[in-house]
């Protein structure tokens, strides 16, 4: 094959410049070098999150300056490590990442990957590490959840002994969602969970989420309601904004706690002082990247607990669709078009 004619060293996708999914393009680079404390990974499946989306849009603060390639989460298999490093070519890791997930290579700090569990596939292992430490950090580490009877909590005092605790997952079907129910589930918590479908409710009752709420039929308000005999929620996780923020705060419980970890709606919402003055409540602030960027071992600390989830069967990654590499802008589009359940995963091919 001639040199004009050779396949470049890799395939990625590109953000070319905010906009609809169509700002989504395959480009071709050359392979990542890996520095002292990184390795390249050589992609088998990347993870995608609404946070991409909402870079793509161009309104996610913080977030990247097109053109660049998107990606926080990808699993593969070691092709080359830097200085420092101590793992070894063809290691089966998983990696949180800055960015550059959606490519056939991509180079990640060494301190952000781990292996990928025992049994785990490769399309499983990239739904992993963003959703389940999302969902982990947010219920126990920002939260407070306990696992136990219902017996009263630093986090919540006045809970009355020998009740669980009651748990609201906004978006329970989506990818945080789905691994925070199990979570939840397995701790004791007693769940409620919205969703917009009867087959999104019913995934969600299926890992565990004892009343499933139409969001699109009933205001889940009236539900919490009805189902607690008025005492609302202990903890709700949240992550849409606008107004299920403010009627989330409605369907919580005297000393409830709320965490907020997206803004998926668009729409940013905030909490009133006197309100929560009042009625005791407190409402935490939760991101990932920043969280892990300033603590990096407060919200690793959760993986080998999940780790030991997932290896003894308690926990499983709900992969929901797949699509190849070049379908990037599909992938976009069908989570935009809220058809997506659990992970939505991209496969070089």
């Amino acid at each position: 094959m001639s040199p004009a004619l050779e396949r470049p060293d890799m395939q990625a996708i590109e953000v070319t410049e905010y906009g609809d999914s169509d700002a989504l393009e395959v480009t071709e680079r050359e392979k990542p070098e890996p520095g002292p404390g990184e390795v390249r990974i050589a992609v088998e499946a990347a993870g995608i999150n609404f946070a991409d989306v909402m870079q793509r849009r161009g309104v996610y603060p913080g977030g990247p300056d097109a053109p660049y390639v998107p990606g926080m989460e990808a699993a593969g298999t070691v092709d080359a490590a830097g200085e420092g490093v101590g793992l070894d070519e063809g290691d089966r890791v998983v990696a949180m990442l800055g960015g550059g997930g959606y490519a056939e290579y991509v180079t990640a700090n060494a301190q952000m990957l781990f292996p990928i569990p025992e049994g785990m596939s490769f399309e499983e292992a990239a739904g992993f590490p963003v959703q389940f430490l999302t969902a982990h950090c947010c219920l126990f580490g920002w939260g407070g959840l306990e696992e136990g009877d219902g017996a009263a909590t630093a986090a919540n005092p006045e809970r009355a002994s020998g009740r669980a605790e009651r748990v609201l997952i906004q978006a329970a079907a989506g990818g945080v969602g789905t691994a925070a129910v199990q979570l939840a589930s397995n701790a004791g918590a007693e769940v409620f969970g919205t969703a917009s479908t009867q087959e999104k409710l019913d995934l969600a009752a299926d890992l565990g989420c004892d009343h499933p709420i139409q969001y699109t039929d009933v205001d889940f308000r009236d539900v919490v309601d009805e189902e607690t005999d008025g005492e609302g929620v202990d903890l709700v996780l949240e992550s849409v904004g606008d107004d299920v923020f403010d009627r989330s705060l409605d369907a919580m419980a005297h000393f409830g706690r709320l965490v907020t970890y997206g803004v998926a709606s668009g729409v940013p919402a905030s909490a009133e002082n006197r309100r929560l003055l009042f009625e005791n409540k407190s409402v935490h602030g939760f991101h990932l990247g920043q969280a892990s960027s300033h603590d990096p071992s407060r919200v690793m600390a959760a993986v080998p607990d999940l780790t030991s989830g997932f290896e003894s069967g308690d926990l499983e990654v709900i992969v929901g669709e797949t699509f190849p590499l070049a379908d990037a802008a599909e992938a976009h589009q069908f989570i935009e078009d809220r058809e997506s359940q659990g992970k939505v995963v991209l496969v070089p091919e």
